[in-house]
């Protein structure tokens, strides 16, 4: 967990000092769209800024280059492969690499759904998850970033997603009542 820390810890404490930036902003944002008339312009103003501020950590920390001595492009594509190879070394390396995955998408997971109506559905959040990661995986692959391209962090980053939007339902964007046109 010490090597994570040196790895990432600036992008961590860079998030946290733009924190009071991240939160003026949504509000800002909120003032704005109330002003226009925007319905409900706080909990999307919100939800739009922290998911854009919970996800962007985690994307700066696996775009970064690994290490030289991993091969510039290497994939993993057996489901669950990866997982129990990580069950065979260190704890802390499990609990990072796995708690690092599922916390990828958590943010989007969780306010994605609070943010619209039409995705206020756990295999819309999956969905989007799923084609974010994809994307992630196959950047870190073509742009030759010395990273695995695994299919278990695709998974991971997908359960990640749905836990959170499960963990926020309660304050979900209402549903979209049958011959209305969602906003």
């Amino acid at each position: 967990m010490l090597l994570a820390w040196r790895m990432w810890g600036h992008i961590i404490l860079f998030s946290l000092l733009a924190a009071p930036v991240v939160l003026l902003t949504a509000y800002l944002m909120a003032r704005q769209r109330a002003s226009s008339g925007t319905p409900h312009p706080f909990r999307t103003a919100f939800a739009d800024v922290l998911m854009v501020a919970g996800t962007l950590p985690w994307l700066w920390m696996i775009l970064t280059p690994g290490a030289r001595s991993t091969p510039e492009r290497w994939t993993s594509l057996v489901p669950l492969r990866d997982l129990h190879v990580l069950t065979q070394g260190p704890f802390g390396v499990l609990v990072v690499q796995v708690g690092g995955n599922l916390l990828v998408f958590a943010a989007l997971g969780a306010l994605l759904p609070i943010r619209s109506a039409r995705l206020a559905r756990l295999t819309a959040v999956a969905a989007v998850a799923a084609a974010a990661s994809l994307t992630v995986e196959v950047l870190q692959y073509v742009l030759a970033l010395h990273r695995v391209s695994s299919i278990d962090d695709v998974l991971l980053n997908v359960t990640g997603a749905v836990l959170a939007a499960i963990m926020t339902k309660r304050w979900w964007a209402p549903p979209i009542p049958e011959g209305t046109v969602p906003q």
